[in-house]
């Protein structure tokens, strides 16, 4: 099991490290991220807990993350959350994926990958 763990990680980002995620459980919680995003930049991780690509982008993810980032960093289930995934597209016009990554600033994406190209974004360029 250790060496499966190794290869693709865990499905609880929170085991590795401790990152300031808020739990993006409901769709209201967008018209937040929205109005927020006007004076702070706004990160939403879209993760699959059920697959192995999306669990190794998340651990990826989560170890090559600044701690000391000014932004704020959503954690979505998007198994458990459906309907706010899906939101998510509508919103902020992107097409679903997963693992996802959209940093929104002033309304709208300005940067969004998935997969392997999550760990590509220099979250510092849009602090």
């Amino acid at each position: 099991m250790g060496f499966f763990k190794n290869i693709f990680g865990t499905s609880d980002p929170k085991e590795e490290k401790n990152l300031p995620w808020q739990a993006l459980t409901d769709v209201s919680q967008l018209d937040e991220i929205e109005k927020c995003s006007k004076t702070k930049t706004q990160v939403i991780f879209k993760h699959s807990t059920r697959c192995g690509i999306s669990s190794m982008v998340m651990n990826q993810f989560v170890s090559m993350y600044d701690i000391d980032a000014d932004l704020d960093l959503y954690y979505l289930d998007l198994l458990s959350h459906r309907d706010v995934s899906n939101e998510i597209g509508y919103r902020f016009q992107v097409m679903h994926q997963s693992p996802q990554l959209l940093v929104i600033k002033n309304g709208v994406t300005v940067a969004h990958a998935s997969h392997g190209a999550i760990t590509d974004i220099e979250l510092s360029r849009f602090e």
